[in-house]
């Protein structure tokens, strides 16, 4: 019989492989080996000295049990371990939570019985066929021992090979040289039954690097010592100094070996394990899910009563309104439906949508069945927390077919209109993550895109047929190219712009000749006359899908020959896309060349229209860039205003934000021409939002002059809030399954609380309006690594959060030509605060616990624009005085 001691830390995800080195094993030798695995948690670039973790080591005998009489490369071995766990940094004996501790008082006595019991391992050509244990033993035992029984495969030929082992499935690559072979596992290849999630947004996601290398040292061509290191780097994309690492190191060497057991007799594996042990039992060397037990730890509503006061409106922008949003999150995915109705029940009026944002962002059955009996579709008077699920849905990190398949049923008990049309463009939104996960086929996933594909053509209703389009926008179906293709041409304005919108988002190589040809036709009115911010929202369609040299030639020489401000509007545009260097801006200065489209008399036309892109931050991980485009009527009246905040990291793209305020059919008001093909729009205005690329249900400031009047008289100046509330940007959650039999789990979460308000103001005495966009927000973004066994548990929290406001503010003086227009982008002076905690714990209550961080504050600024801007600016605030 053979003996091995095993050791328990987090070692690397090496393996020890004896595949032709154990068929050298002597009957009647013993092998005695040193073992030692050590975890280690840390940040990325952290030392050894200053990581947490632990060290164990041990005494390992081996020795031949069993070998098949007809191939010596099908034989039984035996292990056993004894014990000894210590710290793995250098540390003074008051911060040593190990100092004192024996093995027994750290296990248990029944865990360190169970894992110095022998157990054995079948090899069948170097691979582990069976493993053999006690099955009454913990799991956390067993994955000990696994470790061990991985460690012992390996082949002495180089190659390519799939092996199963303590990790899962992994693909496997052996390099074999005189006296060493070297085995890489190709981390990323493993399949194992416990699968985490993360966000499908890139830019707001979690990326990983990992490795696992064991160098085997041979002596006349038996194992001498094997060294294993795994590595687990995870980082978050936009800043990649949040940021955890775990590293995993085995090392097995050989110290002498001395006379042992004789082999046993026997014809068969089973039958030589039943002889020696009837309680031994076969079971898969693949890791088995440890239950987590937590002692002592807090209910949900325990939770929720000490945490309640920062889900107040009032906490909403500090950033201790997401941390606690995150914390609440954790503990909504542990509870039961029960335990988050009692929650939902008991929170104030002011604090449950707040409430209603954590638990549908919670993403469990649990959860969704809660809101799903919490909330009545069919009240009235429920609307705002109706609508926050309904956000919180469309911005679900991992949405499941479920998700769908509950707002579509709830479809048919809603009574408001404003609802109804939420509930088709947030599944739009769900349709689009569902179809990038691989499930656009899902029944529920076809039967949303059957209808909302048929949708603008099955009504007559205006405001059905841009709920269609709005959800189509969202969804990005392929598929619905063509039809926004055809409502492109359409002759209701707000068609042509949702249309023009939505293909403006997709890839561009989806865009093909036929739709560029369209969308030509719609800037240069071969067949009908378009209102102005439709044609300018086909000019960014253009310019933004690779258009050909005749495309922008064309384009170049229809300026000079539009309505004034839509003249400056596009002049500005095309500056733009020079300045900024986008993607036209070689084909675009090509066409320049020519001096008929590109000349003093086609390029000094005047206006205040403009279009403006600049940088908001550039760090290595992330660029975030705005952009702001004016289009005013003939009159000095807004017609559309649109901000945009996109971020962009390693090749990926987020658009962050985008408000855009319109308004239309205004002119009567200060007794003013409307422009070519507006004269008999109906006076409205609104507000649309989009948000980390979902598209939202746009907001109406008024309609019709008769409300416009109305409004008018009772304005207050107070914006009208367009989107308010909780929102969990990043969520990864991972299982790491390490060679040595540990497991590390890892949670890294991004919380934000937003609150986005504009407003419109005119005033016919001074013959001046004023259109602003208020955002404010907090963000949090936290990364917890934890490796938690039994009998110790150690790990990392990393993260850092801000709190910002930004506005964005548009006056005209409309009193004269050209009318006065100022544009005003601030960002106030916000804190920014990264912490790093590292600690150990025993059941016992004996801790370490390491923190580190810095605050500071950042200045605010005005973001620049164009020149021009700031004359008028100053033009118009002398005025003032």
């Amino acid at each position: 019989l053979g003996d091995v001691l095993t050791d328990i830390s987090l070692s690397s995800e090496g393996h020890l492989v004896l595949t032709s080195l154990l068929t050298l094993l002597n009957n009647d030798q013993l092998y005695k080996f040193s073992y030692t695995t050590e975890v280690l948690v840390d940040r990325a670039k952290g030392s050894k000295d200053g990581s947490v973790g632990y060290r164990i080591s041990s005494d390992v005998d081996v020795n031949l049990v069993w070998r098949d009489p007809n191939s010596k490369d099908d034989q039984l071995i035996r292990l056993i371990s004894n014990v000894k766990i210590k710290s793995v940094a250098q540390r003074s004996a008051k911060k040593n939570i190990f100092q004192g501790a024996t093995t027994q008082s750290l296990l248990g006595e029944n865990k360190l019985a169970a894992l110095e019991r022998p157990f054995m391992v079948h090899l069948k050509n170097g691979k582990v066929s069976s493993f053999y244990c006690y099955k009454a033993e913990p799991a956390s035992i067993k994955n000990l021992k696994r470790g061990v029984a991985s460690l012992l495969q390996v082949q002495s030929r180089s190659g390519k090979v799939i092996e199963n082992d303590v990790s899962g499935r992994c693909t496997v690559e052996y390099k074999a040289t005189q006296g060493q072979v070297t085995r890489t596992k190709a981390l990323e290849t493993c399949k194992t039954a416990e699968t985490g999630f993360t966000t499908y947004i890139q830019v707001l996601g979690v990326s990983g690097e990992s490795s696992s290398v064991t160098v085997f040292t041979l002596e006349d061509g038996f194992i001498k010592s094997a060294t294993a290191k795994e590595t687990h780097i995870l980082a978050v994309n936009a800043r990649r100094t949040t940021a955890a690492k775990i590293v995993s190191r085995q090392n097995l060497t050989l110290v002498t070996i001395e006379t042992g057991p004789f082999e046993a007799a026997g014809k068969n594996v089973a039958s030589v394990v039943k002889s020696l042990d009837e309680k031994l039992y076969a079971v898969g060397v693949t890791a088995e899910k440890v239950k987590s037990q937590c002692k002592g730890c807090q209910s949900l509503f325990e939770h929720w009563q000490e945490v309640k006061k920062q889900f107040e409106p009032d906490s909403l922008s500090k950033a201790i309104a997401p941390r606690r949003f995150l914390a609440l999150i954790q503990s909504i995915r542990k509870a039961s439906k029960d335990e988050i109705l009692q929650v939902l029940k008991s929170s104030t009026k002011t604090a449950l949508p707040q409430v209603v944002d954590a638990v549908t962002s919670s993403q469990t059955p649990a959860s969704l069945d809660a809101m799903l009996q919490f909330l009545n579709f069919a009240d009235p008077k429920g609307l705002v927390l109706q609508e926050r699920f309904l956000y919180a849905c469309g911005f679900a990190s991992h949405p499941n077919e479920r998700m769908l398949q509950a707002l579509d049923i709830s479809k048919g008990k809603i009574v408001s209109n404003d609802i109804k049309e939420s509930v088709v463009i947030i599944m739009g939104a769900l349709v689009h993550k569902l179809c990038q996960k691989g499930g656009c086929e899902l029944p529920t996933v076809v039967e949303v895109k059957k209808m909302i594909l048929e949708g603008p053509d099955s009504t007559q209703v205006e405001s059905d047929v841009q709920m269609y389009l709005l959800a189509l926008k969202n969804s990005l179906l392929p598929e619905a190219i063509p039809l926004f293709s055809k409502y492109a041409e359409s002759e209701v304005g707000a068609y042509c712009t949702i249309s023009l919108t939505a293909l403006q988002r997709y890839d561009v190589a989806l865009i093909t000749d036929e739709v560029k040809q369209t969308v030509n036709r719609v800037y240069h009115q071969n067949r009908r006359v378009y209102e102005k911010n439709v044609r300018a929202a086909a000019a960014d369609v253009v310019f933004s899908s690779n258009p050909s040299y005749m495309e922008v030639k064309n384009m170049l020489l229809s300026i000079g020959n539009l309505p004034r401000e839509l003249n400056k509007y596009m002049l500005s545009k095309v500056n733009d896309i020079l300045h900024f260097e986008m993607p036209a801006s070689k084909i675009l200065r090509q066409a320049m060349k020519d001096m008929i489209s590109h000349n003093y008399d086609r390029f000094s036309k005047v206006g205040s229209s403009s279009a403006f892109s600049g940088f908001m931050a550039r760090t290595a991980d992330a660029t975030t860039t705005y952009s702001l485009d004016i289009l005013y009527s003939g009159s000095g009246v807004l017609r559309r205003s649109n901000m945009n905040i996109y971020a962009a990291s390693n090749g990926a793209m987020l658009h962050g934000l985008q408000v855009a305020i319109e308004a239309q059919g205004m002119e009567s008001l200060i007794a003013a021409k409307p422009d070519e093909g507006e004269e008999d729009l109906e006076s409205f205005a609104g507000m649309s939002a989009l948000l980390f690329d979902v598209q939202l249900r746009p907001v109406t400031f008024f309609k019709g002059y008769s409300d416009l009047m109305s409004k008018m008289f009772s304005m207050s100046g107070e914006p009208m809030n367009v989107v308010k509330g909780l929102i969990l940007l990043t969520d990864h959650s991972q299982v790491i399954q390490l060679q040595s039999g540990l497991k590390a789990n890892a949670e890294f979460q991004g919380g934000l609380a937003i609150d986005i308000s504009g407003g419109m103001e005119v005033s016919l005495w001074y013959r001046e309006s004023k259109t602003s966009v208020n955002n404010k927000g907090a963000m949090v973004v936290t990364g917890n690594v934890t490796v938690d066994m039994d009998f110790v548990r150690t790990g990392m929290e990393v993260s850092f959060e801000t709190e910002a406001s930004l506005d964005f503010i548009t006056t005209v003086q409309f009193s004269e030509y050209p009318f006065l227009v100022c544009m005003q982008m601030d960002k106030t002076t916000f804190p920014f605060s990264e912490s790093l905690t590292k600690y150990e714990s025993l059941p016992s209550g004996k801790s370490y616990v390491s923190r580190r961080g810095h605050k500071q504050l950042l200045p605010g600024s005005e973001f620049p624009l164009h020149q021009e801007n700031s004359n008028m600016c100053k033009r118009v605030f002398d005025s003032d005085w």
